[in-house]
């Protein structure tokens, strides 16, 4: 199902991918040819650009349409958002230490670290100066609280590291402000763009939150369960980083005092061998960490799709209902 899932996807989004390639290009407007590089290294390394297809979705979907010749496109405001994640994951990838990024090395193992964190904060800078082009009061204001909000939640996250209590309302915390909160914004400034109802422009946010949420929690399930070559990173990342995410926050719940004590013993060793990551995952499935987070997911993509009923039948929302699906099914 997934691969015909994507399949699908790819051949009614292809258009929109390749006009958003080219406008991260065309507007990176790096004056120094390292920060273009460093920028490029990351940008142009497979992304998903999920983030500009549901704003530039949204806002056809709300009725949006383009402006004068001499105003930016939809599609070049959409690229906002791809800027500002690509900026926090060339800082996420140093603090971390990640060594790798999409399936290649993350930028400060090719790079100095103080070239990558200045790059990250010139797409950061890049993505406000196109917001403020909007003129839209609300977009910017949007755009400035999801900085503040991500910003938030990756500190939270860093304070957090080490934690074997972590609880799953703590985990919730974190995702909603570090993945969360950029798709719903994403969802909101295409409605925005497009002058919807208020109605309308809560209801994309809401499909935004609840895609987001799916989308971080099958991510951190891929960590324990997706193919290394296939995912473009090492499988485990997450536990050696001493992120404590749903699969394994639920497992230590519902763990035995021995398998506890294993766990604990993993967890604080980030040179744990393969042989000790296997029999987690295992325990990981025995103790139905793996299932809870799939069915935690999954009731966040059914109410992302409930946010969609009040929208009429269109090309663009059946694309935001099968990216609600292929969210979870995705094996990358």
């Amino acid at each position: 199902m997934s691969r015909d899932l994507k399949a699908e996807l790819m051949v009614k989004i292809q258009d929109d991918l390749g006009r958003i390639e080219n406008s991260l290009g065309k507007n990176l407007n790096a004056n120094l040819d390292l920060a273009r590089k460093i920028a490029g290294h990351l940008l142009f390394s497979n992304g998903k650009r999920l983030r500009p297809l549901l704003m530039i979705n949204s806002a056809k979907m709300c009725g949006y349409h383009e402006r004068g010749e001499s105003a930016r496109s939809l599609i070049d405001f959409s690229i906002v958002f791809e800027y500002l994640h690509a900026a926090t994951l060339l800082h996420d990838d140093v603090i971390d230490e990640a060594d790798m990024r999409r399936g290649a090395k993350a930028a400060h193992k090719v790079w100095p670290v103080p070239e990558v964190i200045l790059t990250g904060d010139f797409l950061l800078a890049r993505s406000l100066s196109i917001t403020a082009e909007t003129q839209n009061l609300e977009i910017v204001s949007t755009i400035a609280r999801i900085t503040e909000e991500m910003s938030q939640g990756e500190i939270d996250q860093l304070n957090q590291k080490g934690r074997l209590d972590l609880s799953e309302e703590d985990y919730l915390s974190i995702i909603r402000r570090k993945t969360a909160v950029l798709i719903e914004g994403a969802c909101k400034c295409g409605a925005l763009l497009a002058n919807a109802l208020k109605e309308k422009t809560d209801a994309l946010l809401n499909y935004g939150h609840n895609l987001g949420m799916a989308f971080q929690m099958a991510d951190d399930l891929l960590d324990y369960t997706a193919d290394a070559k296939a995912l473009g990173k090492n499988l485990g990342a997450d536990l050696r980083e001493g992120k404590l995410t749903l699969p394994l926050i639920k497992t230590l719940q519902r763990a035995d005092k021995k398998d506890k004590a294993i766990i604990k013993n993993v967890f604080e060793n980030p040179e744990f061998t393969k042989k000790e990551f296997d029999e987690l995952v295992l325990m990981i499935h025995k103790y139905k960490g793996v299932s809870h987070t799939q069915k935690k997911a999954m009731e966040h993509v059914v109410n992302a799709k409930t946010f969609l009923e009040i929208f009429e039948p269109s090309e663009q929302k059946d694309l935001l209902t099968m990216l609600a699906d292929y969210s979870v099914t995705r094996k990358v």
